[in-house]
């Protein structure tokens, strides 16, 4: 399984950028994707997931009404709009996978394969 993550950069506070996460060697609709980032010194956090269908998603509260997660399953891709970004938004983001579950898991450490992460840097 490989989970390869891209479309981070450098933008300026109110900007935006879109992440996709391509993904190989597993029945990508079959599974829970995930969204999650780490800044310097800090743990990983969930910042978005979304079922392997797409209808049900969640997300972190301080990203709420900016960001927006969506998959598309004939191209085994996730994607992460974000908008409106905020200096606290620096980070490395990593997209995620798990088998899917009732609920979408915020806990990093349920999910078994994990992508290599694109650095997103706010500037203010």
């Amino acid at each position: 399984v490989q989970l390869q993550a891209s479309g981070g950069g450098l933008v300026q506070t109110g900007g935006s950028l879109r992440l996709s996460c391509a993904a190989s060697g597993l029945i990508f609709g079959g599974y829970l994707m995930g969204w999650f980032r780490q800044a310097p010194g800090k743990g990983r956090e969930f910042v978005a997931g979304i079922n392997g269908s797409g209808v049900r998603k969640d997300y972190a509260d301080s990203v709420k009404g900016r960001f927006i997660i969506s998959r598309n399953n004939a191209e085994k891709t996730v994607y992460l709009q974000m908008t409106s970004l905020k200096p606290e938004d620096t980070a490395v983001y990593y997209c995620a996978a798990v088998r899917p579950a009732k609920y979408i898991y915020t806990q990093a450490s349920i999910y078994k394969y994990w992508g290599q992460g694109t650095q997103v840097t706010v500037s203010s």
